[in-house]
């Protein structure tokens, strides 16, 4: 569902071809089906929309419009939703403070229009690519922070998460103020395990014949044992593992099959092998346009295959991952200058003893580095950035940074590294909407929300099979849950999600539980990159070479290089690929029509 609005006064505001306003007299339109609830007006001038995935009753939603909103709406019910406060005066939008559910911004015509669709937003107002976005997404994806609000496309912002923004009608420039902010608070197991659960059970409420990955790990196992807990007796939950053909010896195999056991009556175990049509990078163009790259394109052939296999077999509408819980419940490198700062000096020390060994590095340089960031500023952090980024050889992995650094490719042009250091320069301009928190809490939130925005992308995917995909981890409740945790009872940061180990300790098979690594598809990636390297190499002459990003004959160098296994990072080669189909599919696929109609009759 595409949904959106103007703040025009009059009847006859923007909208897509085929988009139907929510209530009658309402500015806010939505395109496609999906859940959406509305509260009667109040004095025929207030009304309050509830848009997306939510927990709230009809009531509930009802009784928004007989006072202010809470600061609290967006994440006081499980889900992933936008609510909408709209009068004569002033249309407000409350965001979701996890970014799973985007909204964006563009002026047109000096009138505001909003939507949960940056590309829609483009079709609108013409809007070209915005390179410099582009280029900090393929060359620096571990810093967020230099995203700084923009999209893919000119002049169309993504609004801030959290937030609640006042938009006048009368064309007056918005009005923003941050209302999330996460405050510690005790007893984190508990508040996960509720948070989680209601999270799940509004899905399996919703649909009672959905499926849920079952990988072996705790992510995707703990939503599937909370589903088939939550579905009606005799339902069955399918739960669905993949494994390589003609191989089901994998250990992520075994755990899943653990779990199976354990839930016999209320879990459908469905394997289903993957074969070479199934291997990464194969028909990576054949995405569907989205408002940026999808984070599965690179496996794009695995996951279609896998939603057009459950649609047939087993009926799915609604699908639910574990997408998410890797962002949520690790903690970064940057936790142990926090510890320096609060002078919990012996516990920096065993963490960094405990993930030198992980990462097999020395220690002394790891507490030397914390030492060093815990007097840096995040601000200040961002002014480094802009002298150090592109420094050829540097690899930040695994280190204590406030923005670790990737290694820049030998393939990248010099304008690469001019739009990043320009990325950097605004980025640390910019004020910090969240100051004053923990530094590990701070990068989690802008990690949290750059892994749940780029979720909608394939959540886009998934559409395009008939699939509604689901990450009940980055629902808005689950993340403010886990970042309310204290520093004293946050995990160490070389520990494999203690946290969700204690909240599903009584759900989960004793080993699975135990559990403290996971299956890896790496070795599939050079197969699929050498199998495909024909599909691949022509890429190489494409959109990113006309924006003077990358010198086509080194990176057809570095895609040889890789297919036949030389040691390489791969990270910046996939983000430039992913990159390169997007533009591909953005390019052949046109963006939705928009006209200008009075405002009809409602369609609820």
């Amino acid at each position: 569902m595409i949904f959106g609005g103007s703040c025009t006064a009059r009847s006859d505001g923007p909208r897509p071809v085929g988009a139907e306003p929510v209530a009658a007299g309402s500015s806010v339109w939505r395109l496609g089906p999906g859940p959406v609830r509305v509260s009667p007006t109040r004095g025929g001038r207030r009304r309050v929309a509830v848009l997306g995935w939510s927990g709230g009753s009809d009531q509930e939603v009802g009784r928004l419009v007989d006072a202010p909103l809470p600061t609290d709406i967006t994440w006081r019910w499980p889900g992933t939703y936008t609510v909408v406060d709209e009068n004569e005066e002033v249309v407000v939008l409350y965001t979701d403070p996890a970014a799973a559910q985007p909204v964006y911004l563009t002026r047109h015509e000096n009138d505001w229009v909003w939507c949960n669709s940056a590309r829609a937003l483009a079709a609108l107002t013409g809007a070209g690519t915005d390179i410099q976005r582009l280029t900090c997404t393929i060359f620096l994806p571990s810093v967020p922070a230099l995203a700084n609000g923009r999209t893919f496309f000119t002049k169309v912002e993504q609004l801030p998460p959290g937030s609640r923004i006042e938009l006048p009608r009368d064309g007056r420039a918005p009005r923003r103020v941050t209302v999330w902010r996460p405050t510690s608070e005790g007893a984190p197991e508990q508040r996960l395990r509720q948070a989680l659960n209601a999270a799940v059970v509004l899905r399996t409420a919703s649909d009672p014949n959905l499926a849920c990955d079952m990988s072996g790990g705790l992510d995707s196992t703990s939503l599937a044992v909370l589903a088939a807990q939550a579905l009606p007796p005799g339902s069955g939950l399918n739960a669905v593992t993949i494994h390589p053909e003609g191989d089901e010896t994998g250990a992520d195999l075994r755990y899943a099959r653990l779990t199976a056991a354990a839930h016999a009556g209320r879990i459908t175990h469905h394997l289903l092998p993957l074969t070479a049509e199934h291997r990464p990078y194969t028909r990576i163009t054949n995405v569907p346009a989205t408002d940026e790259p999808a984070p599965s394109t690179l496996t794009q052939a695995r996951l279609t295959g896998q939603f057009r296999w459950m649609k047939e077999r087993l009926g799915t509408r609604t699908h639910m991952t574990g997408d998410g819980g890797d962002s949520v419940l690790f903690q970064p490198p940057i936790r142990l200058a926090d510890l320096v700062r609060h002078r919990s000096i012996r516990r920096a020390v065993g963490e960094a003893l405990g993930w030198a060994r992980l990462r097999r590095r020395p220690t002394l340089p790891l507490l030397r580095d914390a030492a060093t960031v815990a007097r840096t500023s995040r601000h200040e952090a961002l002014a480094d950035l802009a002298r150090t980024v592109g420094t050829p050889g540097r690899d930040d992995h695994g280190l204590v940074r406030w923005f670790p650094l990737m290694p820049f490719p030998s393939w990248a042009e010099p304008a690469a590294r001019k739009e990043l250091v320009a990325a950097a320069h605004e980025a640390a301009s910019a004020p910090d909407q969240l100051p004053g928190l923990d530094f590990s809490v701070r990068s989690l939130v802008d990690e949290i929300r750059e892994v749940a925005r780029t979720a909608a992308a394939d959540a886009a995917l998934a559409q395009n099979c008939g699939i509604d995909l689901h990450n009940p981890f980055l629902d808005a409740v689950v993340v403010d849950a886990v970042l309310r945790t204290p520093l004293v009872r946050r995990p160490a940061v070389h520990e494999y999600k203690p946290l969700l180990r204690r909240a599903m300790a009584d759900f989960l098979p004793p080993e699975v539980a135990a559990r403290t690594t996971k299956g890896s598809f790496e070795a599939d990636h050079y197969t699929g990159m050498r199998a495909n390297l024909p599909d691949l190499l022509p890429l190489a002459d494409g959109h990113l070479a006309s924006f003077a990003l990358l010198a086509p004959d080194r990176f057809r160098r570095s895609l040889r290089e890789a297919s036949a296994g030389v040691p390489m990072p791969l990270a910046t080669v996939e983000q430039a690929l992913m990159a390169e189909a997007w533009l591909v599919a953005h390019h052949r696929e046109p963006g939705p029509v928009w006209i200008y109609e009075p405002v009809g009759s409602a369609h609820g």
